[in-house]
């Protein structure tokens, strides 16, 4: 590992912040207690659960009793779709929607569920009038995605949520990618089911939570003990939660100013990018503060990764989460890309602590990459 590198990958994990470190420590380095044991460390588990809890929730504009925690924001996912839906009827899915949303809708076909597809336009929007005419089918559950994880662009969840509750139907967004880079307010949303994930907002890994609208009926996916009102069995990871709500703490203080950095950055990124011939996805939309997704012609992504990974740069080809692909992104075709170009894409996600020098050394090297690979592509004919 190049511990040297610069890493431009925010949006695929964080590192762990040091005071969320701080705060989880002592549930890793002392006796733990089972938060559902009543005697003293049973209690002290207990209560440092129910202040993470209050933590998450009050980072989205939430009650804590509507946070239920998991192990991951794909388990949030998996837990509304698979809990909400009504058996025979439809599902709509964005076009652009990450796996850990569009796999289990697809296996709810076993249920006799129906899953459609959701439209977007070139800029990575969603087609209002193709959600409208696919309403017009019974349907129980709608799912688009607040904010994409790899063009970055936001969606007006707020405004479609009127949609979908004229018909009847749930909404559920996956916050993951917005959650510590914009502000986000469950109540505003008008959603009735949010997932959030620990680790993209410098948590720790292997805690997530799903935040539900109390009026929603939802079935768990795991049975056991009852913890989490039942709707998520299995002893709390008490470590990983208590991190979770440190994070969460963190955004509250730092969100407006960690934004004004990324962007300045993002700005000095692309005017960079075009210079170079780049085709950025999504500019013409509104977009996470930190995310630029790109591509040259002729150029294929994952060499020009690796190229760049070689060089100190760890940047991504689409989303690190569906890695077993070479197809070039969905993401990019339901976007109406040419398959040629969208091979090309990368993706660079800034974090608060990169530097414009970061960014005007990663240009040089990323120009002088772009030379050598158009050299060998030319030799190569």
């Amino acid at each position: 590992m190049n511990h040297s590198a610069t890493y431009f990958d925010h949006n695929a994990t964080t590192a762990l912040d040091s005071r969320v470190l701080q705060a989880m420590l002592p549930f890793l380095s002392k006796q733990p207690g089972n938060a559902t044991s009543r005697h003293s460390y049973g209690r002290a588990a207990r209560q440092a659960v129910d202040q993470a809890r209050a933590q998450v929730a009050e980072a989205v504009g939430a009650h804590p009793s509507q946070i239920i925690f998991t192990a991951s924001g794909t388990e949030a996912n998996n837990l509304a779709i698979q809990g909400m839906v009504e058996s025979n009827s439809q599902i709509l899915v964005s076009a652009i929607e990450h796996p850990a949303v569009t796999r289990p809708a697809l296996t709810m076909r076993q249920r006799g569920n129906s899953v459609a597809s959701i439209a977007v336009d070139a800029s990575g929007k969603l087609i209002d009038s193709s959600l409208q005419n696919l309403l017009s089918q019974p349907t129980s559950l709608v799912s688009v995605m607040l904010a994409n994880n790899e063009t970055g662009v936001i969606q007006n969840i707020a405004e479609i949520g009127e949609m979908v509750r004229s018909q009847g139907a749930y909404l559920h967004t996956d916050a993951v990618q917005a959650l510590g880079k914009i502000a986000v307010d469950f109540s505003a949303l008008n959603v009735h089911a949010m997932s959030l994930s620990s680790h993209k907002i410098k948590g720790p890994q292997g805690a997530g939570a799903l935040v539900l609208d109390k009026r929603v009926d939802i079935r768990p996916l795991l049975y056991g003990g009852g913890q989490e009102k039942g709707l998520r069995s299995g002893t709390e990871n008490v470590a990983a939660i208590v991190g979770f709500g440190q994070a969460c703490e963190l955004i509250k203080q730092e969100l407006s100013e960690q934004a004004l950095i990324v962007t300045q950055l993002r700005v000095q990124l692309e005017a960079g990018l075009k210079k170079l011939g780049a085709t950025i996805f999504g500019d013409q939309s509104e977009r996470l503060p930190n995310t630029s997704f790109f591509a040259f012609n002729e150029i294929d992504g994952e060499t020009l990764v690796v190229a760049l990974d070689r060089k100190g740069f760890a940047v991504a080809s689409g989303s690190a989460c569906s890695s077993d692909s070479t197809e070039p992104s969905h993401v990019l075709l339901a976007m109406g890309i040419a398959r040629d170009l969208a091979r090309g894409a990368i993706r660079i996600s800034l974090g608060g602590k990169n530097t414009a020098t970061q960014i005007e050394v990663f240009l040089t090297v990323l120009e002088n990459e772009l030379l050598r690979l158009k050299r060998l592509s030319a030799i190569a004919i």
